[in-house]
């Protein structure tokens, strides 16, 4: 049996998306402020450390820097599905197929630009 296909956003499911957008936006920029000491370059101080503990805190600082950008590549989404939300353009519907989104996959990942079909046939490719 296959799933019904789905429907536009309400007009109350809009403003609740718009607010779920709004706060996650607010939390990214708060976790990049965050993350920004940590992602700086190690130094190495006057005391000698060891080879293994400097090894370790350069992969620790790149693993931060690497979640800095996903981020920030995050909190890109979220800006322009907000733009697309407050100007009633396409927010909720699929930028590849056109076809909306359903409210589900809003709610949990409000910033998506596809539906979990298009998103699918996306990671198959990769």
């Amino acid at each position: 049996m296959s799933t019904p296909p789905p429907e536009d956003l309400t007009a109350a499911q809009q403003t609740e998306l718009r607010a779920d957008l709004r706060a996650l936006e607010v939390e990214l920029e708060a976790q990049l402020e965050a993350g920004r000491d940590g992602a700086r370059p190690v130094t190495l101080d006057q005391q000698a450390i060891g080879r293994v503990s400097r090894i370790d805190a350069i992969q620790q600082q790149q693993m931060l820097s690497e979640g800095l950008r996903r981020t920030r590549r995050r909190l890109d989404q979220v800006r322009r599905a907000l733009r697309r939300a407050e100007v009633g353009d396409d927010y909720g519907q699929c930028s590849r197929c056109e076809e909306p989104i359903g409210y589900p996959r809003l709610k949990a990942r409000p910033e998506t630009p596809t539906c979990l079909s298009c998103q699918s046939a996306l990671e198959r490719r990769a």
